[in-house]
């Protein structure tokens, strides 16, 4: 497994504006776990642009309907459980090494929509930023808990 690259994608960490982080549960997983959007990144595509895109697939937020505040310094890495490489991604990636951004969301809960052209989520809420950590599948945790650190001086 550590012969594997980690796939380039971005995440975006969306506010709103009580300060809550946009969440929500994949379609294809049955487990009470929630995340934020995030995704690979098309080949030669910048990461901001990946993140804005991926936010759009996933929820129908329009890259118009958020301002971007600030960038992770530095990309942040999960790796896969072992039983997920081989079935993940053509079994080509370890993990992924994302590019996290934080935005706020400046439109209206009436402007997120999960039934997109390609849906990936069930259903979506606000949470505390605190609970990210306990919310995620337990081989991201340690992400969200990087993602947080990333962005602490804005919470």
């Amino acid at each position: 497994m550590t012969d594997l690259p980690y796939r380039p994608a971005a995440g975006v960490m969306l506010l709103n504006a009580e300060n809550k982080v946009f969440v929500a549960q994949r379609i294809d997983n049955t487990l009470e776990a929630w995340q934020m959007p995030q995704g690979g990144l098309d080949p030669g595509e910048d990461a901001r642009a990946g993140a804005l895109r991926e936010l759009e697939e996933e929820t129908g937020i329009r890259a118009d309907q958020v301002e971007v505040i600030a960038c992770a310094a530095q990309e942040l890495l999960y790796d896969l459980p072992e039983d997920l490489v081989g079935k993940l991604w053509k079994g080509r990636y370890r993990g992924q090494r994302q590019t996290w951004y934080l935005c706020r969301f400046l439109g209206r809960d009436e402007d997120i929509n999960l039934e997109t052209a390609h849906p990936e989520f069930r259903a979506w809420k606000w949470a505390e930023p605190s609970d990210l950590p306990d919310m995620i599948v337990p081989f991201k945790r340690r992400l969200y808990q990087d993602v947080l650190k990333e962005f602490a001086a804005f919470l």
